[in-house]
């Protein structure tokens, strides 16, 4: 759902008349819904089943949506799509503990991160098939249906992970009061602004600047999906090799900063040079959020884990709807001065992320439902 609203972009302006700045609220409304939701359906998927939260919420954020393609105006519009974001933030919580409960810590990164590859997966199809739909209404509707499908789907299949017994007597609120979690999603809070800059921005930026038709900018945010899927299955079984999470995500923040200061010095330059390492760059930015997953849920523990995902989100969910705010602002006065912003944020997250406590040690492998060692 999310992923398909950038695409959008060049839509909204058309049909609906908006801004820049309108356009930033619209990319910005999901993650306002996010933020106020992540936390308490975490604490929902540690108390009741996993299945349950994922149909409840993402049949409601289906029909949410639906209710936005009814409208025309900003103000309803927005409400309305920071209502679907809120109630489909249950996927995030609920699909995120089952993927982690069911593998172990050796094959967990690599799980998770072909979990998150749902992200990317659904990139491609949006800006595949999103811009060849006739207006917004219809855009909006196709993506409420997607999301009624996925609920359905997810109630189907979903089965309920083999910790489900364990008692809740650690406290749910434990994991807010952990320092590590805190240090985690601050530091993959600052790494995620370079995916939200290119995942936000990049069609509109492509077509309004570089003169892309709506349908070829879609087809460069494809390939960066693509790219990025593969990066977070090959992140996660890095990780899972390694034996700890955070050594590779500063890795890969480093990269992030590299790849996308090449890509801010390259925007007016031909765009047989600057297509590839846009796509490059966006996809090492969305090639790390597994390890942030993985890393959240092994220091909570298996009984703490929807609680600390949904903190983890709450906090990525509220850079998701700040910083399409900012960025917009940023690119009214230039493109390429909104674009370097963006870069220093991983090379600060980088630094957040050196503060935790030992991490480093191997990661323990005799749960299904294990944790990393405390320090």
């Amino acid at each position: 759902m999310l992923i398909g609203l950038p695409v959008l972009a060049p839509a909204f302006r058309r049909d609906l008349g908006l801004s820049l700045s309108d356009v930033g609220l619209i990319l910005a409304s999901v993650g306002i819904g996010q933020t106020l939701t992540l936390l308490p359906w975490g604490l929902a998927a540690d108390r009741f089943h996993e299945r349950a939260v994922l149909g409840v919420g993402m049949i409601s954020a289906s029909a949410a949506l639906a209710g936005a393609a009814a409208v025309s105006r900003l103000a309803p519009l927005v409400v309305l799509l920071a209502l679907a974001g809120g109630l489909g933030a249950s996927v995030s919580a609920a699909s995120g503990r089952a993927v982690v409960a069911w593998f172990a810590p050796r094959e967990r990164g690599f799980a998770v991160g072909i979990r998150q590859t749902a992200i990317p997966i659904g990139g491609v199809l949006a800006a595949a098939v999103v811009p060849a739909l006739p207006g917004v209404r219809t855009a909006l509707a196709a993506l409420a249906g997607a999301c009624f499908v996925t609920a359905l789907v997810g109630v189907l299949v979903l089965r309920e992970p083999p910790e489900r017994d364990l008692p809740l007597t650690v406290g749910l609120l434990g994991p807010v009061r952990d320092r590590r979690v805190w240090l985690i999603s601050l530091g993959s809070t600052l790494i995620l602004v370079p995916q939200l800059a290119v995942l936000g921005f990049l069609v509109l930026f492509l077509h309004e600047q570089r003169g892309l038709s709506t349908a070829a900018a879609g087809a460069v945010l494809a390939g960066v999906n693509l790219v990025g899927a593969g990066f977070r299955i090959g992140s996660g079984r890095w990780s899972d090799r390694r034996g700890t999470r955070i050594r590779p995500l500063r890795a890969i923040a480093v990269a992030i900063a590299i790849t996308l200061a090449a890509a801010t010095a390259l925007l007016s330059a031909p765009l047989w040079l600057l297509l590839p390492v846009f796509v490059l760059a966006g996809g090492l930015a969305m090639g790390w959020n597994g390890l942030a997953v993985a890393a959240t849920a092994e220091v909570a523990g298996p009984a703490r884990t929807g609680a600390a995902l949904g903190f983890q989100q709450t906090a990525l969910a509220a850079s998701s709807a700040l910083f399409p705010l900012a960025f917009a602002a940023a690119a009214g006065w230039s493109w390429r001065l909104a674009f370097a912003l963006a870069v220093a944020c991983p090379l600060l997250g980088r630094a957040v992320l050196g503060l935790l406590p030992a991490e480093e040690r191997p990661l323990e492998t005799s749960t299904a439902a294990g944790t990393i060692a405390s320090p």
